[in-house]
């Protein structure tokens, strides 16, 4: 959300979709509660992330100096669960908890929905370890292998990695559906892969898109660790994302998200949860009223 002057805490310079360019203002963590029945969100918890803080925190990768290709000498395989959380992941796990401890035991949560800022081991590991099961997006070049199926060597280890994934490789026993619409065809597979960076095997959904007159191509790889997780239903869950968009819409609009005058700290906060609070209070209200209406008819 933008926002003028130079007082207020938190103020940093963030990309804006909208406007095609980076603009001052503040940036805004929202868990939602999603359902599946009527597509709607339900803001649950609102914190606010501060760029300068997330930077001076977050990892920053080493390359030694004239180091020489290949693995080091005396190197040990590492745990891959065993990750190093970024200020981001660990903002977000606390508010998932949080989230989680709102809700209690009413309502048997399983899935955390998110975009492709989480498609990577060290999110995916974050979300583990609060219980629940990832749905995000991977980049469209990432690097998949089909488990290896063909006999054991009888030396070393067993193979793990087999055929590189590629469109090449996907067949039809892999196809879960394909329609054509408006001279697109559209065809989705379901696989379940080894990326070297993740140790757990992925369900990983392919949407494959083809221009029928000019012959473009291009795919989206959705994915969970869930394998009993189906492609339609992967696909759904992951489109729900866009009724949080709804959610700062409506906030912006009518509940003062994108005008409040606070500039310290505790007082920002205060006005973005109760901004989101109302569009969760206001969504609840129109539902009742909209049942007391159909029973009066």
């Amino acid at each position: 959300m933008t926002k003028s002057g130079k007082e207020t805490y938190g103020l940093g310079t963030f990309f804006s979709s909208i406007y095609n360019k980076p603009l001052s203002g503040l940036c805004f963590l929202n868990l939602s509660l999603l359902s599946v029945d009527t597509r709607t969100a339900y803001p649950l918890i609102t914190e606010q992330l501060v760029r300068s803080d997330v930077q001076a925190s977050a990892p920053k990768a080493v390359k030694p100096k004239n180091s020489k290709p290949g693995r080091p000498k005396g190197s040990i395989n590492k745990n891959r669960k065993d990750v190093e959380l970024s200020s981001f992941q660990q903002q977000l796990q606390a508010c998932i908890n949080a989230s989680l401890a709102l809700i209690g035991l009413n309502l048997a949560i399983v899935y955390f929905v998110y975009d492709g800022a989480l498609g990577n081991n060290a999110s995916l590991q974050a979300i583990i370890q609060t219980g629940l099961h990832l749905i995000s997006k991977l980049r469209h070049d990432s690097q998949l292998y089909f488990p290896y199926l063909g006999e054991y060597s009888g030396k070393g280890k067993p193979r793990k990695y087999g055929e590189k994934l590629t469109l090449d490789t996907l067949t039809d026993a892999h196809l879960q559906s394909e329609i054509v619409e408006k001279g697109i065809k559209t065809r989705i597979y379901q696989v379940q892969v080894w990326h070297k960076k993740f140790p757990e095997l992925l369900n990983v959904v392919i949407i494959v898109k083809t221009n029928l007159k000019t012959g473009r191509v291009a795919k989206v790889m959705l994915f969970s660790d869930d394998l009993m997780l189906d492609s339609e239903t992967l696909i759904n869950y992951y489109s729900l994302r866009f009724q949080i968009e709804f959610d700062f819409r409506d906030a912006k609009q009518y509940w003062g998200l994108e005008d409040f005058m606070n500039v310290k700290e505790t007082k920002v906060n205060n006005a973005a949860n109760f901004s989101l609070f109302m569009v969760t209070f206001s969504q609840l209200l129109a539902a009742e009223i909209g049942r007391i209406h159909a029973r009066a008819a």
